[in-house]
């Protein structure tokens, strides 16, 4: 057997770079795509002279084999692999290389965001040494009741892999095993190889073979026939079914079967977060999103279901309003999902194990001529003429100097092209989002709502803009950001100039939380804590002093970016509007800062989120928010069906 005399990292880098994800797509073409197109990395003691020498001796000898990026914070690169994951449908993602301790555990956020959004990532945290010769090193934890415990194990239940290299020839088989799981549509999520800095250093006879390319092909299961046969009839047997379209509708590219389905049978489609796109908002049929954060149409229409269609959605609470979206004494459900843990959800008796496109294209194959009633056809067009106009009045111009959100998005929608993609992650503006974003292309919408995390929007808004790049697609990426996930992780603007990556940030300061400021109102402690002023020492908080004086525009413009701010005025919304056709017109990133009201909320949804309310306190505020919360619980039901 040919070898070559290599380090761990040289052959961790090569194998990586050989690596391709075959998909099939709808019209039996062939899409094959490098799984790992490049890494990031941010270097130290334990990372820089194994995967950094080896990532600079691929540089030297051939730069296109594993490109290499920098990235200011090793979570903001899981957020980059993550937005760029999402692009591709998860045919492909970005390594991210760390060094021990501190860099390490700044990659965990990001594993929890990646696995519980089921989007793939691959973490190399560095780890301390294999063989604890110079034990403990600097950043080393030590706990005494286990030595062998790192930092790095906290990535255990994050992961949907987790192995640690403690000795060269390990790396074959752990190599294998997570491009299995990066590649698997039920398993995927963050895949985490830890790398004792040692071993990464130590060099091994490497098979020819383990370094050849190799091709790993998305699996497309189909229903099982009995499985598919009570679909069939429960659906039949429907008076007033309803789908909801989550992510796995996008990521097995089924939109096109899910339009044709829905065409022919008249059903009504909500969409989860991560479903949006697929159904453009102005098609018959889509209701809009569904849930908490959804539209009064799909929630109206879910309320009354005898049987929800679920194709891709996990049900998070937010998709069934906290198990109160649902009323219908017999409601049932039909769960389409390449996992079987998401197929099962609500005790359904009628599960699809099965990939949400050869699923579709099966149901509209056995329900030829099936269409809901005349009746169920005017209420849905009524429903949606209904929330179409809320949505158009809550986009009029106030003409208030300090505009609401609802206003703030419909600027930005109607300056914005048909394929411009939005992001988005944490705040009032998902579920601002969720209602009134009029999503016109499929991967138009990209909302990280799974984990929700402040601070995802630019570096996640980075990820998809490489990944529309890698495929040559120049069209726009327009990140909305509130002022607090600003703060939290704006760094990878620099990363975006540094390497010439276009980025449209509409930053919205409000001087606070916005979401969590409403809903500590809901809750009782009215804003508590979610305004960003000075400290009032006299009542010890921070509720009632100035504002702080923080100049976000002239942070982004210290980074390189453009700056163009939207000055407090009557004219407020058109200078919105004409600063993102001028950045749109640019080719350099440019950050838009607007000033809003936070107490101009969207139109209601009838969702409702469970929030708990303490069940005794002296605040009258909470009392009666108590009341209130005790109302919505009884609505909730266990829905088993």
């Amino acid at each position: 057997m040919s070898t070559r005399r290599m380090t761990v990292s040289q052959a961790l880098v090569e194998f990586l770079a050989n690596q391709w994800t075959v998909d099939t797509a709808a019209d039996g073409t062939e899409i094959r795509e490098r799984t790992i197109p490049g890494m990031f990395g941010i270097f130290g003691h334990g990372n820089v002279a194994g995967i950094g020498q080896a990532l600079k001796q691929v540089n030297v000898e051939n730069p296109d084999l594993m490109p290499y990026h920098q990235a200011r914070n090793e979570q903001a690169m899981v957020h980059q692999s993550v937005g760029y994951a999402r692009m591709h449908r998860r045919r492909g993602t970005y390594a991210s290389a760390a060094s021990v301790g501190p860099g390490a555990t700044n990659l965990l956020t990001g594993a929890a965001l990646a696995t519980t959004n089921r989007l793939p990532a691959l973490l190399l945290p560095s780890d301390t040494f294999a063989t604890r010769t110079p034990d403990p090193v600097l950043q080393q934890l030590e706990q005494p009741h286990d030595i062998g415990l790192t930092v790095n194990d906290a990535f255990r239940p994050l992961s949907k892999f987790f192995d640690r290299v403690q000795r060269p020839e390990q790396l074959f088989s752990i190599a294998l095993s997570a491009m299995r799981v990066l590649t698997d549509p039920a398993e995927t999520g963050a895949v985490t190889i830890a790398l004792p800095e040692d071993v990464q250093a130590e060099a091994m006879d490497v098979p020819e073979a383990f370094l050849q390319p190799r091709e790993w092909r998305i699996r497309r299961p189909v229903p099982e026939r009995a499985a598919l046969a009570a679909a069939v009839a429960a659906i039949r047997a429907a008076e007033r079914p309803v789908i909801i379209a989550g992510g796995g509708v996008l990521y097995s590219g089924a939109e096109e079967q899910l339009r044709a389905f829905v065409e022919a049978t008249g059903i009504p489609v909500g969409t989860s977060q991560a479903g949006g796109g697929a159904l453009p908002w102005d098609h018959p049929q889509y209701v809009g999103g569904i849930g908490a954060t959804g539209t009064l149409a799909a929630n109206r229409l879910a309320a009354e279901a005898d049987l929800v269609i679920g194709i891709g959605t996990r049900y998070s609470d937010f998709t069934t309003a906290s198990r109160t979206a649902f009323q219908n004494p017999g409601v049932r459900f039909v769960n389409v999902n390449v996992a079987s843990f998401d197929a099962y959800k609500h005790g359904t008796q009628i599960p699809v194990v099965a990939d949400a496109r050869e699923t579709l294209t099966a149901l509209s194959e056995a329900l030829v001529g099936l269409g809901v009633s005349d009746a169920y056809a005017d209420r849905i067009a009524a429903e949606n003429a209904e929330w179409d106009g809320l949505v158009d009045e809550s986009f009029t111009a106030s003409g208030l100097e300090l505009p609401g959100q609802p206003e703030i998005i419909g600027a930005v929608q109607r300056a914005s092209a048909p394929a411009d993609v939005v992001v988005q992650a944490a705040g009032s503006l998902p579920g601002d989002l969720h209602k009134l974003w009029r999503v016109r292309d499929p991967l138009g919408y990209h909302v990280e709502y799974a984990y929700s995390c402040m601070g995802y929007e630019i570096a996640g808004g980075l990820g998809a803009k490489r990944g529309l790049l890698a495929d040559g697609d120049h069209r726009d990426v327009i990140v909305m950001v509130g002022d607090g996930s600003y703060l939290m992780l704006n760094s990878e603007l620099v990363t975006a100039v540094a390497e010439g990556i276009k980025l449209i940030v509409v930053l919205i300061q409000n001087h606070g939380y916005a979401s969590i400021g409403h809903l500590s109102e809901t809750v009782g402690s009215e804003r508590f804590g979610t305004w960003y002023r000075e400290y009032d020492a006299s009542a010890r908080n921070f509720q009632s002093g100035d504002p702080l004086p923080v100049d976000l525009a002239a942070n982004a413009r210290s980074y390189g970016l453009d700056v163009i701010e939207v000055e407090p005025s009557e004219r407020a919304i058109i200078d919105l509007r004409e600063a993102v056709t001028t950045a749109k017109a640019s080719d350099r990133s440019t950050l838009i800062h607007i000033n809003s009201d936070p107490l101009i909320y969207a139109p209601d949804g009838a969702g409702w989120w469970d929030v708990p309310v303490p069940q005794v306190s002296t605040l009258e505020s909470t009392q009666r928010a108590r009341d209130e919360y005790e109302e919505q619980v009884a609505s909730q039901r266990p829905l088993l069906g």
